[in-house]
């Protein structure tokens, strides 16, 4: 088991190392992505677009809790990377233990909060006297799942540390083939319109969960989650959340910057609501693909740094970009002149159709710079470098887009130039984190 994660992270020809790694952590965004595209295109089936509008507003609300999960799988995938590159395999172990009972805890927590909370919780995020009920039912039940949504979301991340990118890529399978197979029994066989979309995505999440369990309590893994390795001292919880937190961040900036331009677009109509929502989710198939890559090579990039092999790092740096780069045109150029097809498969209200494609085609202008803004990402986070990943978590959906999306829904007062925001963000942020590495580099990578 040792050996062949050495002989992948360390000796395989850099193209091998990096596809072998990066292959399996695209199928199971991309699999993510499916499974966040069924809810929707099942919805729509109902010819509802009150219905698709409020599994939109109530989508940043899964998406903070997600972000737990970001911060336990990313920053436990950083630092157990690194102890495993030093040879310290109780460290990561310890580690491991750490993520696994800490964020399912702050799941049970999550839960309860949004069982008492929920009302204020939808009109909070953008939810409107006609899509409230529906909101507030999706998110009740939702809730149920949110700690294994947890500890789905950080053993996808954390298991590939150890060299198991396939194990990693069966379990997202698992419950998100669950949940694509039950929506339209549930939302359409059975009636339960968004209350079965949202049972479709619990059980989803409890499947996903299962399976890491398993693996992680068998001898096939060299990780933990016994209770009696938990720790939080030796430089654990430190370690985890140096990097977690910065990652975490963007997420819960996404959510919150989701919730702020819902409630923005709000002053255009539900259908402009609905509209948002579907060019979100046609944008995701670039930044899930995207996403996917990135994360692919940070336990690489990750293991390299804790080696001390500067020479690999670099190596693995300069295909990645060049990879990444060709599939953001290739993706870019696929969504946008397939817009409308991918459009109408989920909204028949010609008004929300419209407000759809319209979106849809503006957000995709972005393309061509997130592999690049991905790759740079998890780089900079395997290094532990935990103020140049915190700087560029906080920017890119925090300090860089809030104030452009504020200052274009003052200066343009338009619907389409809310969605413009997005990509003349993320320019920005690829241009930032171009910066950030350089500043990695001079910081921790040099002294190697």
């Amino acid at each position: 088991m040792r050996d062949k994660t050495t002989e992948i992270f360390e000796n395989a020809p850099v193209p091998k190392a990096v596809i072998t790694n990066v292959i399996p952590s695209i199928v199971s965004m991309l699999m993510v992505l499916v499974y966040n595209l069924a809810d929707t295109f099942f919805i729509g089936q109902t010819k509802d677009a009150y219905m698709v509008a409020a599994v939109s507003v109530a989508t940043p609300v899964f998406l903070l809790f997600m972000a737990v999960g970001m911060l336990f799988g990313i920053g436990g995938t950083s630092l157990i990377s690194r102890m495993l590159g030093e040879g310290k395999e109780q460290k990561a172990k310890t580690t491991s233990a750490f993520c696994f009972w800490s964020g399912f805890i702050i799941g049970i927590i999550a839960m309860v909060f949004i069982w008492i909370f929920v009302k204020p919780i939808c009109r909070a995020v953008g939810a409107s006297s006609d899509t409230m009920e529906y909101a507030a039912q999706y998110l009740n039940i939702v809730a149920l799942g949110i700690p294994f949504l947890i500890v789905s979301n950080s053993f996808s991340n954390i298991i590939r540390a150890e060299g198991k990118a396939k194990t990693a890529m069966m379990g997202m399978i698992i419950g998100n083939l669950m949940n694509i197979v039950l929506d339209p029994l549930m939302i359409l066989g059975f009636g339960w319109n968004v209350a079965g979309a949202a049972i479709a995505t619990v059980i989803g999440n409890i499947f996903s969960a299962g399976f890491y369990v398993v693996h992680l309590a068998s001898p096939k893994s060299m990780l933990s989650i016994r209770p009696k390795d938990y720790a939080v001292g030796n430089g654990v919880a430190s370690g985890v959340m140096a990097i977690g937190i910065p990652a975490s961040l963007n997420s819960i900036l996404l959510s919150v910057s989701n919730i702020i331009i819902n409630n923005l677009m709000a002053n255009y109509g539900d259908m402009a609501v609905a509209g948002l929502g579907v060019a979100m989710k046609v944008n995701m198939i670039v930044v899930m693909l995207l996403i996917g890559l990135g994360s692919g090579i940070q336990p690489l990039l990750g293991y390299c740094y804790g080696a001390g092999n500067r020479k690999r790092y670099m190596d693995v740096m300069k295909f990645s970009l060049a990879l990444a780069f060709c599939l953001s045109m290739i993706m870019t150029a696929i969504c946008y002149f397939g817009a409308g097809v991918l459009v109408k498969a989920f909204l028949d209200n010609p008004d929300a159709y419209d407000y759809g494609i319209q979106f849809a085609r503006t957000y995709i202008y972005s393309g061509p710079v997130m592999g690049i803004l991905f790759v740079f990402i998890n780089a900079i986070q395997a290094t532990g470098a935990a103020l140049p990943a915190l700087i560029l978590s906080v920017s890119r959906q925090g300090l860089i887009y809030i104030p452009i999306l504020l200052i274009f829904q003052n200066v343009f007062d338009s619907a389409r130039m809310l969605a413009a925001s997005q990509p003349v963000t993320d320019y920005l942020a690829a241009a930032l984190a171009v910066v950030l590495f350089a500043v990695t580099y001079q910081t921790h990578l040099k002294k190697l």
